[in-house]
């Protein structure tokens, strides 16, 4: 469901960042897509790793208790985020608001779905026309089969790393544009 949103989203800020002469623009089209991409990719695999830790804890008949969450939730930010990263007090309840942690196994969903989506949106730009029938295919074909041999007939192939190492460098270049683009307004 996800991913032909995201597919629209990763087009345009294509085409946006490839017209636009402006420095400010482009930082700000740049920042957004890193934050859309932390956001999905990285914060929603985070909380993939935290259910599927809650999940453990169940299975093993070990008591759920706000405290003992919180700490858990606090050792996988800094897993995630490094020493740097400050963790107050507060931010280890977030995942008492998360109501994806309700439907379980859904959040890892939105790091799926991003992956495909740039895996997409990348064939589209760099292959064209091709790629652009093989997507208007997957479109067609709605709910018609499981996601994964959609997506693999689109040409994605979710069981293997390629998607996610796609995103990552997606997410690389973009950081590195935004790093040139810094310098350049510097300069």
């Amino acid at each position: 469901a996800e991913v032909a949103s995201t597919v629209n989203e990763n087009l345009l800020f294509h085409y946006l960042l490839d017209r636009t002469e402006d420095s400010e623009e482009k930082i700000v089209l740049l920042s957004s897509h890193l934050d859309g991409i932390r956001s999905t990719l990285y914060r929603q695999a985070f909380f993939a790793d935290f259910e599927r830790m809650m999940h453990k804890m169940v299975e093993a008949d070990e008591p759920m208790v706000p405290n003992v969450l919180c700490d858990k939730y606090k050792d996988l930010y800094a897993v995630y985020y490094g020493p740097g990263f400050t963790i107050d007090e507060s931010l280890t309840y977030e995942w008492a608001r998360i109501p994806h942690f309700y439907r379980p196994f859904y959040v890892y969903q939105y790091a799926t779905g991003i992956s495909a989506a740039i895996s997409l949106a990348k064939g589209i730009l760099n292959t064209g026309e091709p790629a652009v029938k093989a997507y208007l295919n997957f479109l067609r074909s709605g709910g018609s089969k499981d996601p994964i041999d959609l997506l693999r007939a689109a040409g994605v192939d979710m069981s293997k790393p390629q998607p996610i190492i796609d995103a990552v460098k997606d997410f690389q270049e973009t950081l590195t544009a935004l790093k040139a683009t810094f310098k350049e307004i510097k300069s």
